[in-house]
């Protein structure tokens, strides 16, 4: 069958691979203090990618939902590579800076590694558990949906993450702690940007008149077609 064309999956899947990008290579190697907690920079912005993968899910159906999710991790292979050949090129002499580049994009390769990992896991299960309870429900009790798949997904995102990412780098309390404050942080995020969530869902199904249930929906993550 040929896949109707939507106006706004473009766009959202876009945002979706700009914030995970950002996210992972600009946020997540840097603990800063955010409201008394240590917690990496990109808790304030990561939360997003798992709203746009309910938005997803939600409005489009899983099958979207992974194909853009793929295109992701696509994006993180990429950043990997760059980051890892910007870091190895010799500087040219009389070049100051090495130092500070091999500081910074020298933690990219494993970060990039880790949130393929922890997101590749994490997301698909988020966007599983939406899925599958959509149908449940009926299509009820959309923030009760989001919030459990977010738990869900995040406790299983956040752990890996860190675990992969950090794990003989940061000393061990440290690495609890922000792994535990971000989790909090998250899940607090989600449950806060619910009103936004409905918002935006409301409006798409309209805009796209789509409302897709995934009743026989092949589940695999292993397919890159919608």
């Amino acid at each position: 069958m040929q896949q109707r064309p939507y106006r706004y999956l473009d766009v959202i899947t876009v945002v979706f691979i700009t914030v995970l990008l950002c996210a992972n290579v600009i946020g997540a190697g840097k603990v800063a203090n955010i409201g008394g907690m240590s917690l990496t920079v990109a808790v304030l912005i990561f939360p997003a990618s798992y709203l746009f993968g309910d938005i997803l899910t939600e409005v489009y159906g899983y099958a979207h939902a992974r194909r853009v999710m793929w295109l992701g991790f696509g994006a993180m292979l990429i950043a990997l590579v760059v980051s890892t050949v910007t870091v190895v090129t010799p500087p040219a002499a009389g070049w100051p800076n090495q130092a500070a580049y091999e500081t910074v994009f020298g933690q990219v390769p494993r970060i990039a590694v880790a949130s393929v990992i922890a997101f590749w896991c994490g997301g698909f299960i988020n966007a599983y558990v939406l899925a599958k309870m959509k149908v449940m429900t009926e299509g009820r009790a959309l923030y009760l949906r989001t919030i459990a798949s977010t738990v869900l997904g995040e406790a299983i995102d956040t752990v890996l993450f860190f675990l992969v990412a950090f794990f003989g780098v940061w000393g061990n309390d440290l690495l609890m702690n922000v792994m535990w404050g971000e989790y909090v942080v998250k899940v607090g995020w989600e449950v806060a940007a619910t009103p936004l969530t409905y918002v935006v869902v409301r409006w798409l199904k309209r805009a796209e008149h789509e409302d897709h249930f995934d009743r026989g929906t092949n589940f695999t993550p292993f397919r890159l077609k919608a």
